[in-house]
């Protein structure tokens, strides 16, 4: 099935599609949509965590960005497709699953997140290697595992910093 209609233009994604890969329509605000979409991940997650018991956070946070990664490529194809734009500006649920990546067992503290969001935006923008290659795969998959790979990066790097003490633990 063609996600063309008849008039050669493309059909809307679905609406759960669009509300996924847009979180919600914050992958229409500007200037840059992929910073409100990790912005919006670092305070959810900060609200998130008042109620989940620290033991369970490192769980919770890999858990969300495994479901955000499994439920988000298929969104992010669909719109992709309709808006016959291969990596659409507005799709932001990549950036989430960064985001989330990038927070995972790190202690939710002011610093600590705003430093997170610092390093994934950094490291999703200049996506060093290989996570630039990882833009080539098919769709939505490579829509969200650039993200993901961009995530890891920031991860490493809050670990680091975690471990030589220049975080707050």
């Amino acid at each position: 099935m063609s996600d063309r209609s008849e008039s050669g233009s493309a059909a809307p994604a679905p609406l759960w599609a669009t509300l996924i890969a847009t979180v919600f329509g914050a992958g229409r605000l500007r200037p840059g949509p992929g910073s409100w979409g990790s912005a919006a991940t670092v305070f959810l997650w900060w609200l998130l965590t008042r109620w989940i018991a620290p033991a369970w956070q490192t769980p919770a946070a890999c858990l969300l960005a495994l479901a955000v990664v499994i439920v988000g490529i298929p969104a992010a194809t669909r719109v992709a497709r309709a808006s016959g734009i291969k990596d659409p500006g507005f799709v932001v649920i990549d950036e989430v699953a960064g985001q989330l990546i990038t927070l995972i067992a790190v202690p939710v503290a002011w610093q600590s997140l705003v430093l997170g969001f610092i390093l994934f935006r950094g490291f999703d923008i200049v996506k060093p290697p290989p996570v630039r290659s990882l833009e080539r795969l098919p769709e939505g998959t490579g829509i969200v595992i650039d993200d993901v790979g961009a995530g890891l990066y920031a991860l490493a790097c809050m670990h680091l910093l975690l471990h030589f003490g220049l975080l707050p633990r």
